[in-house]
């Protein structure tokens, strides 16, 4: 049996998920150019104008506009899909309006509605065959454990892990859009499937670990005594690696550019998360599956 604080932390783990969920349905998520279609403009000053001054000279140019600042002198500029006339025009009047301000352009980049439906689709199919492929991948690689539990059990408590580890960076992302406008981009998608790869990765460990304990001679009357052996068995291994993950991608996070900044937050979340899974929703979700079956 496995002690009872294993069954705690799953509850908090189904609370935050339930959380998530209910932050993605009342706030949605701020979908960026990349998904919705529309341009990027990315400049840099020598001098930065006010934002406000800077809103004042595009909008009649090429209307609505969202600004951002990108450090002291680096500023993003999202709107409708621009052509490049109206780009070459709030180039001209910001130019124009601010002759001294050293005005430089270091990106343009424009997606269409239609690029960006298909990427949104394309990033969800892409998820959707990573958690197929574990779970044909775990079923495999565990096939020869059936006596005591089932290699099926296993791939389908690491993809429930793999979605709560996903589901959450979610959730944070939609309540960091609605306060505070950060958007969901292509590069979130490739920090999701990041963790999704890493957390798949530290949950294998631990199975592979529970099928040893197995091998040398585990019975399903102990299999929560044996999953909990395996834990422990691994959890310096699994402390010492995020940590050490955790280190360098804080680092980037603080001293990243502004481009990288969120895909570091994201992966902060996520495979902290990942860790955490694999050992309070993996293990006790295989626990209570083998005991059902």
């Amino acid at each position: 049996m496995l002690p009872k604080v294993y069954k705690l932390m799953f509850w908090f783990s189904i609370s935050l998920v339930v959380l998530s969920i209910i932050a993605v349905g009342v706030f949605g998520l701020k979908l960026g150019v990349d998904f919705k279609g529309g341009s990027v403009l990315e400049l840099s000053f020598n001098k930065r104008p006010d934002i406000v001054q800077i809103q004042k000279v595009l909008t009649p140019k090429i209307g609505d506009v969202e600004l951002s600042s990108e450090g002291d002198a680096g500023l993003i500029v999202r709107a409708h899909e621009l052509t490049e006339v109206q780009h070459q025009d709030a180039l001209t009047a910001l130019t124009a309006a601010f002759p001294s301000a050293g005005l430089q352009e270091k990106q343009f980049s424009s997606v269409g509605p239609v690029l960006g439906n298909e990427l949104k689709q394309k990033s969800i199919i892409a998820i959707l065959l990573v958690l197929f492929f574990v779970i044909l991948y775990i079923a495999f690689v565990f096939r020869k454990i059936g006596r005591t539990t089932s290699p099926w059990a296993m791939g389908l408590a690491a993809i429930i892990a793999l979605v709560h580890d996903v589901s959450i960076p979610v959730g944070v992302f939609a309540v960091l859009g609605h306060f505070y406008g950060i958007e969901i981009t292509g590069v979130f998608v490739a920090a999701a499937l990041t963790i999704l790869g890493y957390s798949v990765s530290d949950t294998v460990v631990i199975f592979d670990r529970v099928r040893e304990n197995i091998i040398r001679g585990g019975s399903k009357a102990q299999f929560g005594a044996l999953v909990h052996r395996s834990v422990m068995q691994t959890l310096a291994r699994s402390l010492n690696t995020v940590f050490t993950v955790l280190l360098s991608l804080f680092a980037i996070y603080f001293f990243g550019g502004e481009s990288i900044k969120y895909f570091s937050l994201a992966l902060i979340i996520g495979i902290f998360l990942g860790a955490y899974s694999s050992i309070f929703v993996a293990a006790p979700l295989l626990v209570w599956w083998t005991k059902q079956g």
